[in-house]
């Protein structure tokens, strides 16, 4: 595992800006379907610590776009309600898949949504910096679901 941490550190020197777009680009649609939620009823949640509702809530957001278990809430998160802007939460996530393990934060506002990557892990050893990127791309693609026929209509 410390080969494996040492590769992640070098990923986020050198390719962090790429991994970070890469899960930012493929959480576009996830990002607009957590926006659909009521924000007043995520910051209850988050206040209330009523992590199985805001589990049930994120995992359902989820799991439209990708396989069951790849991408969900991983039971943290936090929220920012000043009076002069508009309110953002921010939720930890986790994306495991083809041998590839994601812990990250999104932070959701009313326009934007942005990620900070905790960590990246590869079951697999001597990754150079590209690799590693290319690998998190593939996961990515390989952990959608399936396109519903009449859903694509």
């Amino acid at each position: 595992m410390g080969s494996t941490k040492d590769m992640t550190a070098a990923a986020r020197a050198g390719h962090g800006g790429q991994s970070e777009r890469v899960i930012a680009d493929a959480l576009i649609d996830v990002a607009s379907e957590l926006r659909l939620i009521d924000v007043a009823e995520l910051i209850t949640l988050i206040r209330n610590d009523q992590e199985a509702n805001l589990a049930d809530l994120v995992n359902s957001s989820t799991e439209l776009f990708y396989r069951n278990g790849a991408l969900r809430y991983a039971l943290s998160a936090s929220f920012k309600a000043p009076w002069d802007a508009t309110p953002e939460i921010a939720l930890d996530m986790e994306f495991r898949y083809d041998r590839v393990s994601a812990f990250f934060r999104l932070t959701i506002g009313e326009r934007r949504a942005r990620i900070e990557i905790a960590d990246i892990l590869f079951d697999e050893d001597g990754l150079d910096d590209s690799a590693q990127v290319e690998r998190l791309v593939v996961a990515f693609e390989r952990a959608r679901a399936p396109r519903n026929f009449a859903a694509a209509r």
